[in-house]
C-alpha cells in the first residue's frame, strides 16, 4: 500500500522507451502528412480547353452536364439543346471553340 500511495503522489516519469515510442509515431504522423500534400500537389489530370460543363434545374432536382471532345462537339450541334439555359450552354461552347447550333439566347427569335 505504501509503494502505491507514494506513485499516486509523484508525477509520471516518461521513460527512455515511452519518448521513444512518441517520437517514432509524431514521425509517422509527419512523413504522412508530407505525403499526403505532395501526392495533393502532383496528381490531378490538367484541364481540358475541349470540356463543357453545365449545371442546371432539372424535373428531379440538380442535373449536370460534363462533355469532353468529340461528345461536346455534338452536343454543342444539336439545335435548342438546353433552351432553359442557352446563354450559359452558349458560353461554354465558345468557350471550348465549338460551333454553337442551339439559335438565339432569347426566346421568340
Amino acid at each position: 500500500m505504501q509503494d502505491q500511495s507514494r506513485r499516486l503522489r509523484e508525477p509520471l516519469q516518461w521513460g527512455r522507451r515511452e519518448k521513444t515510442v512518441v517520437a517514432v509515431m509524431l514521425a509517422c504522423v509527419a512523413a504522412g502528412a508530407i505525403a499526403l500534400a505532395a501526392f495533393a500537389l502532383t496528381k490531378g489530370a490538367p484541364a481540358r480547353a475541349d470540356c463543357i460543363t453545365l449545371s442546371f434545374a432539372s424535373t428531379l432536382g440538380g442535373a449536370e452536364v460534363h462533355q469532353c471532345g468529340a461528345r461536346a462537339r455534338a452536343t454543342c450541334a444539336i439545335p435548342g439543346a438546353f433552351h432553359s439555359i442557352q446563354a450559359e450552354f452558349r458560353a461554354q461552347c465558345e468557350h471550348a471553340g465549338f460551333p454553337f447550333a442551339g439559335g438565339s439566347a432569347r426566346r421568340g427569335e
